[in-house]
């Protein structure tokens, strides 16, 4: 058997019949003119964040398996069940796609020692990967924003990033989401608490499912959460807590609620609002839309002052949080259709291709003044009738089309011909003064 067909038989192609290749399932490709939505909302982000003083950090896609292990949770879903995991076949060190980031940016924080001489504010976008059953808005290969404040312990901060994501969500004009919070407190109060829950299911343990019963000693706040109709009631009555907080905690969490009224943001206290790490602390929250079914969450965060010192760093306080890229724009296109839609200038219709050597000059000079401009590209030899030309024209939602008919181009002009507007009025400017006129082309914000 030749080479090739050994490496077709080897990856399962049929040999004399290629078959197609298709992605894996639940990890999408972005096209235009969707991916022009994910850049526009990229760059709102970036310009948000400038404003707050957030620095963008880029980590791995690739961490040490220990690294989310220890980062977030043993008994949690991520780690046991969803984590795409590897061993390196040239040092069998075993190693992840990251499922999240948190952990990332501070093993980033640690090794460099990125906070000795003071607090940092970071953010993040980038795709993160969780094996599990791809639906809406849930997939096996995600984007997410995050912001990370390492080094700061005031309740101001907490305010603070809750307050980046109500201005994000404000800028980019979406409506009906509502805030979420509670506390944590510190871990005696949790301590307390722990011992009460774990107390309150025994004596029901008759209504616990199987993966509650599972996590009953391992991790019982993530019980909380169940999405059992039988358990509800039973949940519902578990202890709060709130109950367990002490002085501080309160005013810490009083001081936050305090920051966001007084800045105008509406909250509610949901007391069943939970992590289930133990270096959870404090403020939790989340920003929910009830327009997107079951995954509503489109961001969610809170204090996790212990992690540092999981992964082998001195004790550092830190706040921040993660939102899903894709729901935010799903929830985006359902309420503003049009929202983050790319902007056309010009569409330059050109006769044949002996003009290029005079057109190709005037849409440089174009570009390099901010105007966007489609270049019309023949098939074959010819370039296409002026018909065929101005329907790709208007087609490609171009504002404006540039005529550069041979009668224009023996006196040195282009016709100018406005494409949206309803006049269909047009003009005719000169080919060597681009400078005075092309700004007039711009429609992009």
């Amino acid at each position: 058997m030749s080479d090739t067909k050994q490496a077709a038989s080897a990856a399962g192609v049929s040999v004399g019949k290629v078959s197609r290749l298709m992605g894996v399932k639940g990890m999408n490709d972005i096209l235009p003119p969707q991916s022009a939505r994910w850049e526009w909302l990229e760059e709102k982000v970036r310009d948000l964040m400038a404003r707050y003083a957030f620095r963008n950090i880029r980590t791995p896609i690739v961490e040490p398996t220990a690294l989310f292990v220890r980062g977030t949770g043993q008994t949690t879903d991520i780690v046991e069940k969803e984590m795409y995991s590897f061993q390196d076949r040239l040092n069998g060190e075993e190693l992840t796609l990251r499922p999240e980031n948190t952990p990332g940016v501070v093993r980033a924080a640690i090794e460099h020692n990125l906070t000795y001489d003071g607090g940092k504010r970071l953010y993040y976008m980038g795709p993160m990967f969780r094996h599990e059953r791809p639906q809406r808005g849930r997939y096996r290969q995600f984007y997410q924003l995050g912001v990370e404040a390492l080094g700061f312990a005031g309740p101001e901060v907490d305010a603070e990033v809750m307050l980046l994501v109500h201005t994000l969500f404000q800028e980019l004009g979406l409506k009906n989401v509502r805030v979420e919070i509670n506390s944590l407190g510190v871990a005696a109060e949790r301590q307390a608490h722990r011992t009460a829950l774990i107390a309150h299911f025994e004596a029901h343990a008759g209504l616990l499912d199987e993966d509650a019963r599972r996590r009953l000693h391992s991790n019982p706040l993530r019980i909380l959460d169940t999405k059992n109709p039988a358990m509800q009631d039973m949940v519902s009555q578990a202890p709060q807590l709130l109950d367990y907080l002490g002085e501080a905690s309160r005013a810490h969490l009083a001081t936050v609620q305090g920051l966001l009224t007084t800045c105008g943001v509406p909250w509610t206290v949901n007391p069943r609002l939970v992590r289930g790490l133990d270096y959870y602390s404090h403020t939790v929250f989340e920003f929910i839309t009830d327009e997107l079914g079951s995954q509503g969450t489109l961001c969610g965060g809170g204090r996790y002052d212990g992690l540092f010192e999981i992964l082998g760093g001195k004790p550092t306080p830190a706040v921040g949080w993660g939102m899903g890229i894709e729901r935010v724009l799903e929830l985006l296109e359902s309420q503003q259709s049009s929202v983050g839609a790319q902007a056309l200038d010009a569409y330059a219709v050109i006769p044949d291709a002996a003009s290029l050597s005079q057109v190709f000059p005037v849409l440089q000079a174009l570009r390099a003044a901010g105007v966007s401009v489609q270049m019309h590209a023949g098939a074959g030899e010819g370039m296409g009738s002026f018909k065929s030309q101005f329907k790709k024209a208007d087609a490609s939602g171009a504002a404006f089309a540039l005529v550069f008919g041979s009668d224009e181009l023996a006196r040195g002009e282009v016709t100018v011909k406005a494409l949206r507007d309803g006049s269909g009025s047009q003009r005719l400017e000169r080919l060597d003064a681009v400078a005075a006129w092309g700004g007039s082309l711009q429609s992009r914000a």
